[in-house]
């Protein structure tokens, strides 16, 4: 079986990972009837510290293809993925398109996979933040209507589906960053770079992030997350996205201290500092749950989140209001947590388990 998968933000790399890593273990019994999967990365996220090093990070063969959409307005890139991905798949002729999460590059996948009636599979399925304004509630809805196999990370996940009706073609699965996180912190306590490059020390500093465009596009919204960091009382470091950056030049926006900026970081540094943060602060559903897993406290800097699980792990809303996140900030206990690993078999596993059999399924009429 020939699988597409379609990457194109650092998140979508690292939940490839595991994924690529149970592939190949899968094929060394399976033989002539394994997986062959090659990777098209739309270039969603075109700083190379964002997803240029990923692959080198996370031990990675290079894309088969590379599209480079680059720098455009979310409806550009669009159109410029449905193009590459058309042609890719036309290329290829997949018996099956992977795609992950919830960005402009699954909404670009489902709908070339969709075009071409190609059968399709969505990793992070079913998850929902109810907000019908983020952007990213309508690709991963429309990414779970078209899809075939739906892989949910959570029992959650797999409610929200069913409230939707759609109760066929729906594994529930576990997180693969979880799966991912477990696999690559002891690399990263090992290799990490970025405390001693910072002149950080472990327990000294707030680690955030921010990169959603309901956050960072409004200038007030991104003001009061700029003036609420810089009430915490602590040190902020803060690995800054191009985007949010142009934001911040655009709306002059300055940042004194406690506030530090600085380049994107690898994922293997990114996870050294989560990993040593005394709290993390972002509006990235990835960061708070590895936040979550790594035990460390976390803000989340939004008004809702579609992660709900780690509400009960003790991370705290926000919003977007200064004072909101200095109060939520006055009430987080500062405290490491021990969380388990999720016990059984990985979600990667079972994740190829099902697409092993994916053979079988006829393309839609």
């Amino acid at each position: 079986m020939k699988l597409l998968s379609v990457v194109g933000t650092r998140p979508q790399i690292i939940k490839a990972a595991p994924i690529q890593r149970a592939i190949e273990r899968w094929n060394r019994v399976a033989g002539a009837t394994g997986i062959h999967a090659v990777v098209v990365d739309t270039g969603q996220h075109y700083d190379a510290n964002l997803s240029g090093v990923m692959f080198d990070d996370l031990g990675l063969a290079a894309p088969g293809h590379r599209l480079d959409v680059g720098r455009q307005t979310g409806a550009a890139q669009l159109a410029r993925m449905l193009t590459g991905l058309d042609e890719v798949i036309a290329i290829e002729t997949p018996d099956l398109v992977l795609v992950y999460g919830d960005t402009t590059s699954t909404l670009a996948g489902a709908l070339a996979a969709r075009g071409r009636r190609v059968p399709l599979a969505h990793v992070e399925a079913g998850l929902r933040s109810f907000n019908p304004a983020m952007q990213e509630e309508t690709n991963r809805v429309v990414a779970d209507h078209l899809s075939d196999f739906r892989f949910c990370p959570t029992p959650t996940a797999v409610d929200n589906l069913r409230r939707e009706g759609i109760t066929s073609g729906v594994h529930l699965v576990d997180d693969v960053m979880e799966e991912a996180l477990r696999m690559f912190l002891p690399v990263a306590r090992r290799r990490g770079q970025a405390l001693g490059r910072l002149g950080l020390d472990a327990g000294g500093f707030v680690l955030a992030t921010l990169h959603r465009a309901e956050t960072v596009d409004v200038r007030a919204t991104l003001a009061g997350v700029v003036d609420g960091l810089s009430r915490l009382g602590h040190p902020v470091v803060w690995p800054c996205h191009p985007r949010t950056r142009a934001r911040l030049d655009a709306f002059g926006l300055r940042l004194d201290a406690p506030i530090r900026l600085v380049e994107p970081l690898g994922y293997l540094d990114m996870l050294q500092l989560e990993d040593a943060a005394a709290a993390i602060a972002t509006d990235s559903g990835g960061v708070q749950r590895e936040a979550g897993w790594l035990g460390v406290p976390c803000l989340v800097l939004r008004d809702e989140t579609e992660w709900l699980e780690m509400l009960d792990l003790g991370h705290l809303l926000t919003g977007t209001k200064a004072d909101g996140i200095v109060a939520a900030f006055a009430r987080l206990p500062l405290e490491r947590r021990t969380v388990p690993a999720s016990p059984g078999i990985s979600a990667s596993a079972r994740i190829v388990e099902v697409l092993a059999g994916a053979r079988a399924i006829s393309a839609r009429a």
